[in-house]
């Protein structure tokens, strides 16, 4: 079991930029993939994006070219860099292992 714990969450202005933490419990590096969620009012949780072992990356096309996942194997840590955010990306985001979920982080976009 791998736990993992979501940071980094807020509030910025449309076309901001957050990085959102995801710290696993245990390694990372032998996982087959690690994943982020996320889930806006009203709406059923939606995948945003993969990392896969190897460091291979699967987005969803809602947010191709603007968020770059990315671990840091050492620090048994993931992130999302999400880049020119707009306001239906506001959601509270989750990070998943292939055996747990966190407890999510909100994001809030907004003028």
């Amino acid at each position: 079991q791998v736990d993992v714990v979501e940071s980094g969450g807020g509030s910025v202005q449309p076309g901001g930029s957050l990085r959102l933490s995801c710290a696993a419990s245990g390694s990372i590096s032998s996982l087959s993939v690690m994943a982020w969620y996320r889930q806006a009012p009203g709406k059923d949780r939606e995948w945003v994006a993969d990392l896969l072992r190897g460091g291979g990356t699967r987005y969803a096309n809602a947010v191709r070219g603007r968020f770059t996942i990315s671990g840091d194997n050492a620090k048994n840590t993931v992130y999302l860099q999400m880049n020119d955010l707009k306001p239906e990306d506001t959601a509270v985001y989750y990070c998943k292992s292939p055996s747990a979920w966190g407890q999510g982080t909100q994001v809030t976009v907004s003028s």
